[in-house]
């Protein structure tokens, strides 16, 4: 896959910081006011777009059926646009995994700023390579007879990893499940978890059962 930029991104990251120093060096925007935006769009803004995704394609088999087919239209139905995306499924025997290989191209409007380590050459290199290995230092124990499919996304098309809906869950709400999924977990280095309380429950249960 081509990875068309008109600029290598470390030049772009350089002209912004460089647009940002004199910003702040005129009084014309603070420095913390741009952290502050920049926190809330890589933690709160981005993740909380692709959640809102998820959760419907959770709660409604149709709504999924068509975010499989054509991620872009699919979204386009919940007001976010502006990428070209397809969505990938995680599955009992298949666990998805998102890099970029050449540079950090990411799905923006749906999960925020890419995080350091996903710019990073070791993962981009490593992602690939061992993947496995990858998922295991992000905390994902997978069975040894699970695929784990590599996706290579570009300029031209990002990719989306549909996680699995987690098991407990099926008294909550659509806001609800949205609240559980995670960045990480759309980029694939990540599964979703149940609620605490869904957790401790079964933990007591299992308990009760001894």
């Amino acid at each position: 896959m081509s990875h068309h930029h008109r600029e290598p991104e470390s030049i772009l990251s350089l002209r912004v910081r460089a647009l940002e120093s004199l910003l702040v060096e005129k009084r014309l925007v603070a420095s913390e006011a741009v952290d502050r935006i920049v926190s809330a769009y890589e933690e709160d803004i981005g993740p909380h777009n692709g959640a809102k995704v998820v959760a419907r394609a959770w709660v409604d088999p149709a709504y999924k059926q068509r975010l499989l087919a054509d991620g872009t239209e699919a979204i386009e139905e919940l007001g976010f646009g502006g990428v070209d995306l397809r969505v990938v499924e995680n599955t009992p025997g298949v666990h998805n995994l998102v890099v970029c290989t050449l540079c950090s191209c990411y799905p923006h409007a749906l999960i925020g700023l890419p995080p350091t380590w996903y710019k990073s050459f070791e993962y981009r290199s490593r992602a690939v390579r061992e993947p496995r290995v990858v998922l295991r230092e992000f905390g994902v124990e997978l069975p040894e007879n699970t695929e784990i499919r590599i996706w290579d996304s570009s300029a031209e098309l990002r990719y989306l990893v549909l996680p699995e809906r987690p098991a407990g869950t099926e008294q909550l709400s659509e806001t609800e499940l949205a609240d559980l999924v995670t960045r990480d977990s759309m980029i694939g280095v990540a599964v979703v978890r149940p609620p605490r309380a869904e957790v401790g429950a079964a933990s007591r249960r299992g308990a009760g059962a001894e």
